[in-house]
């Protein structure tokens, strides 16, 4: 068997390994140790196996990153299972072994990261992969740490118990979030951005709106959340009418301000051979300067996905049915159930990556044409 030059990741954690495999045991003496025998062999065994197999000129890129991908993931559920039931006893030997496992899960990425697939299918699946395996390392760390070094459930629960606290709330989670997204968000959001874009046609058409609207937008787009939230709340009462108005302010701003300069965007040249074609306004505002203005527009779209939901979050706590993502937070917290107010918290990350996402693809294919999105799909 030959083997290439070794990467710096698969060096340290052969070294790791061996490290820890001198200093075991990896659990404190006294308490009920399964990782001091078993455990700890079979993980030594994965680790030192994959960071092996990452050198050897034998295996393909790809089964290489299969060889990484099944030592590091191996090793860290191990690990994790290692520690059940002796929470906070963790020793040195733990955590080499821990960090052992993080250098070959980002090998294996970077092996992926490499590879030029020609299938659609297969450039497809790389792109959810890798960020896929870079997320639940977050997870897996954020698991092994709590829970080895005994951190209390207070300041930061595992996402294991994260994850049983929102399976067990899912009516409640689903009422929060037909309350707050369903309701408040989409509301605010589908209004404030199309006034946004409405009132930036007229400030184009109409020089003094131009001039006079966007310092105004400027200075409102900078007002405190928390200081507008109350007063929508005394204006609109307590309901999802409130936090709608607060998107709504949250939303208008970023639409106006970001369609006003698309719609400036396209060239001289192209402006004047509309003016040769004896074009009208609108005729050349919706066949040019609209579609110059689409990555701008889009832009504002996604900026704006996410500051609703943190706006309607954000004005919940300032007054609300007993029903809502943002009164649950402020509640849940008072009471220290710390594991529901992270599952209130995932469910806002998940709901905003979705409607992200879900922007981001009208996106890409309305504006095919662009560059970037040429540039994307290349």
């Amino acid at each position: 068997m030959t083997f290439s030059k070794p990467s710096w990741q698969a060096a340290a954690a052969l070294l790791l390994s061996l490290a820890a495999s001198v200093t075991l045991p990896m659990i404190a003496a006294g308490t009920s140790e399964p990782a001091s025998g078993t455990y700890a062999a079979a993980i030594i065994a994965l680790l030192i196996a994959a960071a092996i197999a990452s050198f050897a000129r034998l295996l393909s890129p790809l089964a290489t990153a299969a060889v990484l991908f099944v030592g590091a993931h191996g090793a860290a559920w191990l690990l994790i299972a290692s520690i059940s039931g002796n929470e906070g006893m963790a020793r040195t030997p733990y955590f080499l072994l821990l960090a052992a496992a993080w250098l070959l899960a980002w090998r294996c990425v970077a092996v992926l990261s490499a590879l030029r697939p020609k299938a659609p299918q297969a450039k497809t699946f790389l792109r959810l992969l890798i960020p896929a395996i870079f997320g639940a390392w977050i997870l897996i760390l954020w698991e092994a740490v709590t829970r080895g070094a005994g951190i209390p459930f207070i300041l930061l629960p595992p996402p294991s118990a994260v994850a049983a606290k929102l399976a067990s709330s899912v009516p409640i989670l689903a009422a929060d979030v037909w309350q707050t997204i369903f309701k408040a968000v989409l509301f605010g959001y589908v209004v404030g951005c199309g006034a946004g874009f409405v009132v930036a046609i007229l400030a184009d058409r109409v020089a003094f709106l131009r001039r006079g609207l966007l310092p105004i937008g400027n200075m409102v787009s900078a007002l405190p959340i928390i200081g507008v939230a109350p007063i929508m709340v005394m204006w609109f009462g307590f309901d999802w009418q409130s936090k709608a108005a607060v998107v709504i302010i949250m939303t208008f701003f970023p639409m106006l301000v970001n369609t006003v300069a698309g719609l400036a965007a396209s060239g001289h040249m192209e402006r004047d051979l509309m003016r040769t074609y004896a074009s009208s306004y609108w005729q050349t505002l919706f066949k040019l300067r609209l579609p110059a203005a689409m990555p701008f527009i889009f832009n504002a779209l996604k900026i704006n996905s996410t500051l609703a939901l943190i706006g309607a979050i954000v004005a919940e706590f300032f007054g609300t049915p007993v029903v809502g993502m943002g009164f649950r937070i402020s509640t849940e917290i008072g009471r220290m159930n710390v594991d529901m107010v992270w599952a209130e918290i995932a469910v806002a990350a998940l709901a905003g990556s979705v409607f992200y996402g879900v922007v981001a693809l009208i996106e890409r294919a309305t504006t095919f044409w662009h560059p970037s999105v040429r540039g994307g799909r290349a």
